[in-house]
């Protein structure tokens, strides 16, 4: 492979970067991505961290261990005796670890049927020119040298650590230590009431823990509507959560077998909190360092993030960046579709991407999601809106499968009608707002969901009641 010439190199094969790299593919060009991932075992990995350490791992603690709450506290609602429920630690991580494994060997499968060459190292630019840009691919063994018309750089985010708070992984975890937890601790301490805090923190403590939360911001969830996060705050506390905002961490001290956490809560008290483990989920930061940038001529702002315009390239002609290594929420569907987006424009042609219709998520129990504006949002800008909402405890698919909480609210535009943002706590919110994406897409009005027939009885009748809210008229409540 020493010196192999490609049209598109990419690098990084996460989801921005696997998905670029195969539309490359698709597109006629000779395509090459460098991955330097290692798995538990040492083996090279494709799938980067949403894969193996990420979104695919933690949906399934999450799914496994619902099914444990679940078979604990409600089954007995539908006449279902269970005694002696138990949790095998092992056998879930197993489980979990299986999934993975067939995902990433998956991705394997995908460039190899689309002729993608897999450079197993880390990657770093050399130098070149507009022409060809060489790259260097440094592995275990030696370095190997390619070069490429055109580079995409989707080498992804790692978890932001906190000053002073050294991750063993073991005591003190991020994302990746939290999902490979070998037993369930008895108390559960979480930094960070963010989306990766809420979902490994609901994790461990179906299975469980007792665990608290520590927010810095004095708001829950400030990024949801306010409808959305006063719910999710009410529901998540009555299930156990126990959650503190607008606090201060001052110090951690680990022991041998716990962790010692100094805070100060709203109030200016001070407090100390004694857990068993402690997971530190305070967002993410850009994997920047070792890629050369300086040998192109590239930099990177003051968070570490690589300037992109609108079409994710770079001030360098040639060189593109997509995924969480450029601006924009840090989401895998984001940089999915800035991976199509770019291989389409390397090839002439006028692919566009509407960020205000990314739809966002958080697989909590009930989910998350929400697309465009929050209510208060538009306000704060001077637009007039006008809102319609319906609860799931008045669908009866809703109440029939136990999952009455939360509801989906729709905002319009007060004059033209147009949908500017819809929001949803309840069952299967991951899906429900796949239509709010395609309806917004086209510019769609309340009205025009409100005409929609949609089964009975289904979760989606709700969005139908929601959209006829908006003008007063829903048909169920």
């Amino acid at each position: 492979m020493s010196n192999a010439q490609y049209d598109v190199l990419v690098i990084g094969a996460g989801p921005a970067g696997y998905v670029a790299a195969i539309r490359a593919a698709q597109l006629g060009f000779k395509v090459a991505c460098a991955e330097k991932w290692l798995d538990p075992q040492g083996k090279p990995a494709l799938g980067g961290t949403c894969l193996n350490v990420g979104c695919i791992p933690s949906k399934a603690l999450l799914a496994s261990s619902e099914k444990f709450e679940e078979a604990q506290h409600h089954l007995s609602d539908h006449g279902i005796a269970v005694a002696g429920v138990a949790v095998d630690v092992a056998k879930m991580q197993a489980r979990k670890n299986g999934i993975v494994s067939r995902m990433t060997k998956g991705i394997e499968f995908l460039f190899k049927k689309n002729k993608v060459d897999w450079l197993k190292g880390h990657a770093r630019f050399t130098g070149g020119s507009a022409k060809a840009w060489t790259v260097a691919v440094q592995d275990g063994v030696g370095e190997t040298q390619v070069t490429a018309a055109q580079v995409i750089i989707a080498t992804g985010s790692r978890a932001r650590h906190l000053p002073g708070i050294a991750v063993d992984n073991r005591l003190i975890c991020d994302n990746e230590g939290a999902l490979a937890l070998d037993a369930v601790p008895a108390r559960l301490g979480v930094i960070g009431a963010g989306v990766i805090g809420l979902e490994l923190g609901s994790v461990w403590r179906r299975l469980g823990s007792k665990v608290k939360v520590l927010e810095a911001l004095p708001s829950f969830l400030a990024a949801c509507d306010d409808g959305v996060s006063k719910e999710a705050a009410r529901i998540f506390r009555k299930q156990g959560l126990e959650i503190e905002l607008g606090v201060k961490i001052d110090a951690v001290q680990p022991g041998k077998d716990q962790v010692s956490v100094h805070w100060t809560n709203a109030a200016g008290q001070a407090q100390v909190l004694e857990v068993d483990r402690l997971i530190v989920s305070v967002g993410r930061v850009p994997n920047t360092e070792g890629l050369g940038l300086e040998a192109v001529g590239l930099g990177t702002d003051e968070r570490g993030f690589v300037p992109v315009d609108g079409h994710c390239a770079t001030a360098v002609p040639g060189i593109y960046a997509i995924g969480d290594v450029v601006r924009g929420p840090m989401l895998a569907h984001k940089g999915e579709e800035e991976g199509v987006m770019v291989a389409e424009l390397i090839a002439g042609q006028k692919p566009h991407i509407d960020y205000n219709t990314i739809p966002w998520v958080i697989y909590t129990a009930p989910e998350i999601a929400w697309v465009g504006q929050t209510e208060q949002a538009l306000k704060a800008v001077g637009r007039e809106v006008k809102t319609g909402q319906f609860p799931f405890m008045a669908n009866g698919r809703a109440l029939g499968m136990q999952a009455a909480d939360g509801f989906v609210k729709v905002i319009a535009d007060a004059q033209t009608d147009e949908i500017l943002g819809v929001h949803i706590i309840g069952q299967n919110a991951s899906d429900l707002i796949a239509e709010a994406v395609v309806a917004m897409e086209f510019k769609a009005a309340s009205e025009d969901i409100a005409r929609i027939c949609h089964p009975h009885p289904s979760l989606s009748e709700v969005m139908r009641e929601a959209a006829l809210a908006v003008d007063k008229r829903a048909l169920n409540m």
